[in-house]
């Protein structure tokens, strides 16, 4: 197979320096572009240099290469719209790996869809999208539990993340309510609120030192616990699972993917 050219967008961020490092790595891959916003210190320089991997020949730019066939977008929801747009205007594949989307940009996904492939998760990593899996499973499986059952959400991240809970607890809170019904979504608990209502999914979120995310889904019954975790160990997990993305989309119809698609368990 012929290696798929990308173009990282967001490549001087924390996850596009990764991106382009494991990227130059991976012999599947070949880096075309590395795109920057307009007024960043680094533009024109090469974009392994940043990384720290030493030259690659692309240098960090704001234009999106002709020979690219698969946009990565790693960056901030403010400049996602933007790229994604010129995307369609383009007619080139797009990973969506940003986080903290609102409803406009996701609505715009949704349209864009229509007319390109486009793949977005919440999460890159492929053992937490296999984990909503199994959280599926379990819900159902749980589902009219004759003494009912508890389910909570507790996610870690690191001192800089900005939006809480994460969109991956919120992703797992959604999935589980389609197939359990629950209706009333608690993010945190204080005061005297009495007995924990059935139709309730909790959520808390600790901000901690450098943790690079992991998420524990807890379903509680009288008399047993089930608990599904999963943890990043390095921020690694995400950029090679966007890597495995762009791979998987390119020569896709459109349409909108995510990470299960991926990891062939279907919509």
């Amino acid at each position: 197979m012929t290696q798929c050219c990308i173009t990282i967008h967001g490549a001087a961020g924390r996850m596009g320096r990764r991106l382009v490092v494991l990227g130059w790595e991976d012999p599947g891959v070949r880096i075309v572009g590395a795109m920057e916003a307009p007024h960043h210190p680094r533009l024109g320089e090469d974009a392994g240099v940043v990384a720290g991997v030493g030259p690659i020949g692309v240098p960090l730019g704001t234009q999106l290469p002709k020979e690219t066939e698969v946009l990565i977008d790693f960056s901030v929801p403010e400049a996602t719209r933007e790229v994604v747009q010129e995307c369609v205007r383009r007619g080139v594949p797009v990973v969506v790996a940003t986080t903290g989307l609102d409803e406009s940009v996701q609505a715009l996904l949704h349209e864009a869809a229509q007319e390109i492939p486009v793949l977005y998760s919440p999460n890159m990593s492929l053992a937490v999208n296999l984990t909503m899996k199994l959280a599926q499973v379990a819900a159902r499986a749980l589902n009219d539990h004759p003494q009912g059952v508890d389910v909570e959400i507790i996610e870690r991240h690191h001192r800089f993340k900005e939006d809480a809970p994460s969109g991956t607890a919120l992703k797992f809170g959604q999935l589980i309510a389609q197939e359990m019904g629950q209706r009333h979504h608690q993010h945190g608990r204080q005061g005297r609120l009495g007995p924990r209502p059935k139709d309730e999914i909790g959520y808390h979120a600790v901000r901690t030192g450098d943790n690079p995310g992991e998420h524990t889904i807890v379903f509680g019954l009288l008399g047993e616990t089930i608990e599904l975790v999963v943890k990043a160990t390095s921020r690694d997990c995400y950029a090679r699972g966007a890597l495995a993305a762009a791979q998987f989309l390119r020569g896709k119809p459109a349409g909108l993917y995510g990470m299960e698609h991926v990891l062939g368990l279907g919509g």
